[in-house]
């Protein structure tokens, strides 16, 4: 992180969506981040391309936070041009499904004849397409912000698909393989999430890699109590995520029958944005309690006595999980849920990997109650102590410190090569 606060810059940020209302990890990240650089004083400018128009609800929270607010709509993914490029282009479906917008491409390239920016941050690779032409022809360096390793994210997407589909999954992998190469080898500095994703992007795309942690609002969570002698087991995430529809399908096809065989009085509380409707008629116990998306989450945590991640995908850091953590629920996780969180097994959280290790791991917890406040205090000092959206936005700040001295570098090398 820089020593001296970085002074103020002039940033044009772009996203595939609208950052509020907040219903993902990604959103969460998002409106944070804008929310902690505005407070440092960097004059922003919002381009977004979003499948939801910008209402007054949307206005009111993030005009506050940036000079200039521009929400362009993104075709419907039905629409025909959305098809036939998602089929016959050699762009992976996320990136031709985000990508090919015209008007939001002449939109860009007008703010970069309109004014300097010092700061260009792209986030996503699967978004930078409609950007990359102007970024070239104006020789605009800019930071290409990626939350995962979205190679690595085809086992949870392409398993679904049904097996007839199944070649045009693998063409589909190997497009993304492709662009994602492409897309990092373009930028500047490249900004992961956690350092094993880091490590992983810079070997793709052999760029300058920094990492910006995810954080938690600690305030937010602090009042939370958790009803630690309860039986509710938690799970939050956002079902357009593929990893998100695998975990709720894995939990309740392998561990719940396990756990249940143990703690048969336990209820599963499914939370967030998207589910699926099948998954009422496919689960009826009436021990899950299918509730959608909570406008409350600390009101739902303080129901609940566990929270279980059953990822088994995904990449970065995991903000539902950082969010328990915070709120001093016991988390039981697979080791990929943990990912970036730097927790250790039985002091700040219990780890299983298997079904059987994550239904024994959560029913000892039920069953202990003490045991579980004190797991759950421990992660809740840890989050204190490590993770808060400040420390990212610093962490924000000595990428753009670095990609200042990368472009200062390139410039000076440009002007030598004239001299």
């Amino acid at each position: 992180m820089p020593d001296t606060p970085l002074p103020p810059q002039r940033i044009l940020w772009t996203m595939p969506y609208l950052p509020w209302p907040i219903t993902s990890g990604g959103k969460a990240r998002q409106y944070h981040l804008l929310r902690c650089m505005a407070e440092r004083g960097h004059r922003i400018t919002l381009l977004v391309q979003s499948k939801t128009p910008a209402d007054a609800a949307v206005h009111a929270a993030l005009k506050p936070l940036v000079d200039e607010l521009i929400v362009l709509p993104r075709r419907p993914l039905k629409h025909p041009l959305t098809l036939w490029h998602a089929a016959c282009s050699r762009l992976p479906l996320l990136t031709s499904i985000n990508g090919f917008a015209p008007e939001l491409s002449a939109r860009f390239e007008a703010l970069l004849q309109s004014r300097r920016w010092d700061i260009v941050q792209i986030e996503h690779s699967y978004g930078l397409q409609p950007f990359l032409a102007a970024l070239q022809r104006h020789r605009q360096p800019f930071l290409l912000v990626e939350h995962n390793v979205e190679s690595e994210l085809g086992a949870a997407t392409y398993g679904r698909w049904p097996v007839l589909a199944r070649p045009l999954a693998w063409y589909d992998q190997w497009r993304a393989r492709r662009w994602e190469h492409h897309a990092l080898a373009q930028a500047d500095v490249v900004v992961a999430v956690t350092d094993n994703d880091a490590c992983k992007l810079a070997t793709i795309g052999g760029r300058p890699t920094c990492v910006v942690s995810n954080g938690v609002d600690t305030r937010g969570f602090a009042d939370v109590q958790p009803d630690a002698t309860g039986q509710r087991v938690l799970f939050v995430g956002n079902y357009e995520y593929a990893p998100n529809v695998d975990a709720v399908e894995w939990a309740l096809g392998e561990v719940w029958p396990r756990l249940w065989a143990l703690r048969p009085e336990a209820r599963f509380v499914v939370c967030g944005h998207a589910m699926p409707d099948a998954w009422r008629q496919r689960w009826p116990d009436a021990r899950i309690e299918w509730r959608g998306y909570v406008p409350s989450l600390p009101e739902v945590q303080s129901q609940s006595a566990v929270f279980m991640a059953p990822l088994r995908s995904g990449g970065g850091s995991k903000l539902k999980v950082l969010e328990a953590l915070a709120a001093g629920l016991p988390v039981v996780s697979t080791r990929e849920g943990l990912s970036g969180l730097d927790v250790q097994d039985g002091v700040q959280a219990r780890v299983a990997d298997t079904a059987e290790a994550m239904a024994q791991a959560t029913a000892e917890l039920l069953a202990q109650p003490e045991r579980a406040k004190a797991l759950g205090q421990a992660a809740r000092q840890h989050v204190g102590a490590r993770f808060d959206w400040r420390a990212a936005a610093s962490q924000l700040e000595a990428a753009y410190a670095v990609h200042g001295a990368a472009h200062a570098s390139a410039r000076g090398a440009l002007s030598g090569g004239r001299a």
